[in-house]
């Protein structure tokens, strides 16, 4: 009975099993056949046959050849000899450096003694900024280079033996680290977007010889060189194989012009001719008549070139590039005209329909707000004043870049009016009455302006009135700026100036300097300067103001016993930082990384990485905002501190006033001395009323890079100011206190808990 009802149950779903059964056997059949028929069809005729399934891999690696090497992925195994002692392995930052990536483009431009200040000075002001790394190369003795110019001297003017040592310095130099190598003379003007375009398209495993093709005098019909004037590019294969043939094409191959010499270098020990128009892409170039008008020149031919030669002289150069500029600025305006076109065609198809274009077309919608917390402000301002000042005041008078700013926004308002309304009607501007600006940062700097504008008419006819007209300087293209590479291995010294005053607070800044630099084995020193009062200073012999500190130093140095401490001790009634500074300076090498730190400074790892990271020689000083904490007795009153580490960042700010800290390299700051010095000949008193930041900003020419600092954390202490300092920095250091004590809710909880407190 139990039988016969379990086949009553499962004889509707027996037709399903069984066509289940049927159609997956079917299925494993086919493809067996279908599997033998492909490798049967794939098999060319004259190969071997796949190893069978199981086989090992190694007959596999017998049937790809040795030309496929490079292409097969492999592990490469770690191995570590127990005989050697362990040493820590250091990694690049970058990924890229670890994985062998090249730069793109390299670019040398070949000059002469008679055009060096001429001509390649030209191509540096109008090209030289678009290539990633430029190079000039001549052949004069001891050259005094202009300014903002790399130049490479080779002490021979011979054009041969300059396009050698050229093609030498290159290979050893260069190399290894960039894939395109593009040469030109300085009589050439190149499209620099152009040429980087055109090797972004082009394949790096290819031997490349690309430029104008010209003809050998009497030579081979089918052998090409490319022509110097008009510049051309070289591969990084090309290069490496060039290089071992460079000697014997010097003493073999006899030439007058150096492009006809490399050219029949190539061809005769590499086979490869120059050539015009490689993987679909075109080297365009123009030659120039005597006497051309390049702001009149209309052709195809003109307007496709990436280099045009030759260029006679400096004035010819700048209007080349301001006529290839404009051309290069009507296409990027077309392009943008059909994207907009298109942009609106399309939304017409989307749910939204028209309702969904944004203004301008193409640009990011405005930034919509959460909350109130979120909300942009918008900065009031008029034609002289504005009314958002970066010093906190209400008013300030509108100067330098916002005052070409709204000038500038002004002037195209009033160009986008009679560009819409011409020739109806023909706009001027009588005034400015409201502005108002805002940055988003989702699309760029928006501007409402209102405008008391004058309006005439064909007939002569003219009529004032008040127009609102809203404008957007959107964001452009996002470029990353090529900075010097830094490590994190570099030894930081560390400087720490100490007056009678700061006693109470070296115990702590030690211990923590114990604790999270020499316990971890970090790569920095500690070097004491211990500024006397004249008064102290005589009576050293009998009391030492810093006897316990010199003790303390002691006791670190036993504890650690590979560690020495040095102190310096100083004379002065006015501790200025540069007179400190310049003492310091003298007993360290111009390749010292100097760390400036006060006494509140709390040091550790993290902080010292980014330092060491920010500061570039010869590039860059890094002047960290150091977050200091309130007044605990005002921002707790008597209950218990934050302890985490998220909550401590709402118990303190920022100081902007504080230019204490810095982080700079010895040889940038001797240097920047070395101007102060000669600004100030024996004017002495000058440096009392200036800090190390002051000497950087206005003498050295480095980028100053001051940023907030989270990881540089002060604890609460009421300063002394010494009034015998400037002005300007007494007042910084007063600021300083008072903004320091404790937040606006803080001090309003406590003046609201005194009137409570005298009511009763």
């Amino acid at each position: 009975m139990r039988l016969s009802a379990v086949l009553s149950a499962l004889r509707p779903a027996l037709p399903l099993l069984l066509g289940l059964s049927l159609g997956c056997s079917l299925s494993l059949l086919r493809a067996s056949w279908s599997h033998t028929a492909a490798e049967e069809r794939c098999l060319a005729p004259g190969r071997p046959a796949p190893p069978a399934r199981g086989a090992p891999p190694e007959a596999a690696e017998e049937r790809l050849g040795p030309g496929h090497e490079d292409f097969r992925p492999r592990i490469v195994p770690y191995y570590r000899d127990p005989n050697k002692p362990y040493k820590k392995v250091l990694r690049t930052r970058y990924i890229q450096t670890e994985l062998g990536f090249h730069e793109r483009l390299f670019v040398a431009v070949l000059t002469s003694k008679a055009t060096l200040n001429t001509l390649a000075v030209a191509v540096n002001k109008t090209v030289a900024h678009y290539f990633p790394r430029l190079l000039y190369f001549t052949g004069l003795r001891s050259a005094k280079v202009p300014h903002g110019m790399v130049l490479v001297a080779h002490g021979d003017e011979r054009p041969i033996w300059l396009m050698y040592e050229t093609m030498n310095y290159i290979h050893q130099h260069f190399g290894s680290d960039y894939d395109w190598f593009y040469i030109m003379q300085d009589d050439t003007y190149a499209q620099a977007e152009q040429v980087k375009a055109l090797v972004t398209h082009l394949s790096i495993n290819q031997d490349v010889y690309l430029g104008r093709a010209e003809e050998f005098i009497g030579g081979d019909e089918q052998a090409r060189y490319c022509h110097g004037g008009f510049g051309y590019l070289l591969s990084r294969s090309l290069l490496l194989k060039l290089h071992p043939h460079l000697d014997s094409c010097r003493n073999e191959i006899l030439s007058v012009r150096p492009d006809e010499w490399l050219g029949r270098c190539i061809i005769d020990f590499l086979g490869i001719t120059c050539v015009s128009q490689l993987q679909g892409q075109h080297y365009h170039t123009y030659e120039l008549v005597k006497n051309t008008e390049p702001e009149k020149e209309e052709e195809e031919e003109f307007q496709a070139a990436l280099a045009v030669h030759p260029v006679s002289d400096m004035t010819l150069m700048y209007r080349l590039h301001k006529q290839f500029s404009r051309i290069q600025l009507d296409r990027v305006y077309q392009e943008i005209q059909d994207l907009q076109m298109q942009i609106r065609n399309l939304t017409a198809l989307t749910p939204a329909g028209e309702a969904g274009v944004t203004w301008p077309v193409g640009i990011n919608a405005p930034f919509l707000p959460k909350s109130r917390f979120e909300v942009i402000s918008w900065d009031y301002f008029t034609e002289q004043h504005l009314f958002s000042c970066p010093d906190g005041s209400p008013k300030c008078e509108l100067s330098g870049a916002s005052k070409a700013d709204v000038s500038e926004i002004i002037e195209s308002a009033v160009e986008q009016l009679n560009r819409l309304y011409q020739p109806l009607l023909r706009f001027s501007k009588r005034q400015l009455l409201n502005g108002y600006r805002r940055f988003d940062p989702t699309r760029g700097m928006e501007y409402t302006l209102d405008l008391l504008l004058e309006a005439a008419t064909q007939k002569g006819h003219s009529h004032v009135l008040a127009k609102r007209v809203s404008l957007v300087r959107p964001l452009s293209k996002v470029e990353i700026i090529p900075m010097p590479y830094v490590t994190e291995a570099t030894r930081v010294q560390l400087v720490l100036p100490l007056t009678v005053q700061d006693l109470d607070f070296v115990a702590n800044f030690l211990d923590m300097f114990a604790m999270n630099t020499l316990d971890t084995h970090d790569n920095a020193l500690l070097t004491l300067l211990f500024i006397y009062h004249p008064y102290d200073a005589q009576r050293v012999g009998q009391v030492d103001v810093f006897a316990g500190v010199k003790a303390m130093v002691g006791e670190l140095e036993k504890r650690y016993a590979e560690v020495k401490i040095p102190w310096i001790s100083v004379k002065t009634e006015v501790p200025s930082q540069v007179k400190l500074m310049d003492v310091v300076s003298k007993k360290h090498p111009v390749d010292t990384l100097f760390f400036l730190a006060s006494v509140w400074t709390e040091i550790n790892m993290e902080f010292l990485n980014r330092c060491r990271m920010n500061t570039i020689s010869n590039w860059q000083v890094f002047f960290p905002v150091h977050f200091q904490e309130f007044n605990p007795a005002l921002v707790y009153r008597g209950e218990q501190t934050a302890s985490s580490n998220t909550d401590f960042l709402r118990d303190g700010h920022f100081d902007r006033h504080s230019f204490a800290e810095a982080c700079f390299y010895n040889s940038d700051y001797m240097t920047a001395r070395t101007k102060l010095a000669a600004d100030i000949l024996d004017r002495e008193e000058v440096l009392e009323s200036m800090e190390v930041f002051d000497v950087f900003l206005h003498y050295s020419g480095l980028h100053l890079f001051r940023a907030v600092e989270p990881g540089l954390v002060q604890k609460y202490t009421l300063r002394s100011c010494n009034p015998r300092l400037s002005e300007e920095l007494y007042h910084r250091c007063v600021l300083s206190n008072l903004e320091g004590l404790a937040s606006r809710s803080h001090l309003a909880m406590a003046l609201f808990e005194q009137e409570q407190a005298n009511s009763t």
